[in-house]
């Protein structure tokens, strides 16, 4: 009887593969976070990406034919490379530690350089030496990781603040701390644009919200609740 839900990892692989339709970017990606049942026929969308893009323009960011280092390949980093490459990124580094995910990342860097203009490149995040050489190259760098929030708060996957240059635009995926150790070395190297989740947070639902109802959310009254 719902008309949709919303899913978070770690069930976004799964949720995809158990609908009954799968829109283009999840099809590529292999993940989705929103669900829409018609009549009892579930289609399955990522909204994650849409809502990166969306957050990142809203901020005066234009990704036409930039070059972007993206950590992850989980369902929220999947999409946000599906979703850039589709928009119109030039290049994609995208880096993963060798975990059960890092094979699902070669099969989406394989689809993305199949299916669009963009070239996207797997690498692994333990070579520090090529993912500072890759940041350096980069307009956009992105972490779509978990590592940042609870229980890693702490923790950050750049070894220090030299590995961002001052023009590099800077994003989370994290909201909650509002403020990552990533953030906080970007804006020690100097920094200008640095991001939080919060805008891909919101943008995602209200994506969602208008898959589900068709309507349209305020956008300035559901950030002014935001308080970003």
């Amino acid at each position: 009887g719902a008309r949709g839900w919303n899913i978070t990892m770690p069930g976004k692989n799964i949720m995809c593969r158990l609908a009954d339709k799968v829109s283009p970017a999840s099809e590529i990606s292999g993940a989705c976070n929103t669900i829409v049942n018609d009549n009892g026929v579930l289609t399955a969308y990522t909204t994650d990406g849409v809502g990166f893009m969306r957050a990142v323009a809203e901020n005066g960011v234009d990704i036409i034919g930039k070059k972007m280092t993206l950590l992850g390949a989980g369902g929220a980093a999947t999409a946000i490379a599906v979703r850039g490459a589709l928009d119109g990124v030039a290049e994609i580094e995208i880096f993963n530690i060798k975990d059960k995910f890092y094979s699902r990342g070669e099969e989406i860097v394989d689809l993305i350089n199949k299916n669009t203009n963009c070239k996207a490149t797997m690498n692994d995040l333990a070579d520090k030496d090529l993912l500072k050489e890759k940041m350096h190259a980069a307009d956009l760098f992105c972490d779509a990781t978990g590592v940042g929030m609870h229980p890693l708060e702490d923790l950050s996957n750049i070894p220090d603040p030299s590995f961002f240059k001052k023009d590099l635009i800077v994003t989370d995926t994290v909201y909650a701390p509002r403020e990552t150790v990533m953030m906080k070395q970007a804006k020690e190297a100097g920094c200008e644009k640095v991001f939080n989740g919060m805008g891909m947070m919101l943008f995602q639902a209200l994506i969602a919200i208008k898959l589900y109802t068709g309507k349209d959310t305020p956008v300035d009254y559901m950030k002014e609740k935001l308080g970003i």
